[in-house]
């Protein structure tokens, strides 16, 4: 039988403004390097989809206009190289809030991972995670 969800899709994010939706560009754009799959809208209605290669990250300029219907805890980011990610981040000027680190996890497989977290362009929790 197929499965009736086959993954995430994308996970939408709210700026404030078009200064704050630019600043997300440059950040998930320009230092991490994710493709830009479409835009639409212009001014303060300008939004954007960002592929992460398994999911796209949807960014909106004008979240303060739309209705709040919960809260993402963190957008996770899957790598191969958790220390460059941060790397980049700090460099850009990104507040690191976890640096790297391995962690092993209590499951029952055994399962382990390198991760680290800054603050994105509008204050979001950015994690990057690589599975070991």
């Amino acid at each position: 039988m197929d499965k009736l969800i086959c993954g995430i899709h994308h996970v939408a994010i709210k700026y404030d403004d078009v200064a704050q939706f630019e600043k997300a560009i440059h950040f998930y754009h320009d230092l991490l390097g994710l493709e830009i799959a479409r835009t639409w809208g212009e001014g303060e209605k300008v939004a954007a989809m960002i592929d992460t290669g398994s999911g796209i990250l949807e960014i909106f300029a004008n979240g303060k206009d739309l209705a709040t219907n919960g809260m993402i805890a963190h957008v996770a980011l899957k790598t191969k190289d958790v220390d460059k990610c941060i790397e980049i981040a700090r460099n850009a000027g990104y507040e690191i809030t976890i640096e790297p680190k391995d962690l092993a996890f209590a499951t029952a497989v055994p399962y382990s991972a390198r991760l680290a977290f800054c603050k994105g362009p509008g204050g979001e929790d950015v994690e990057f995670f690589c599975e070991k």
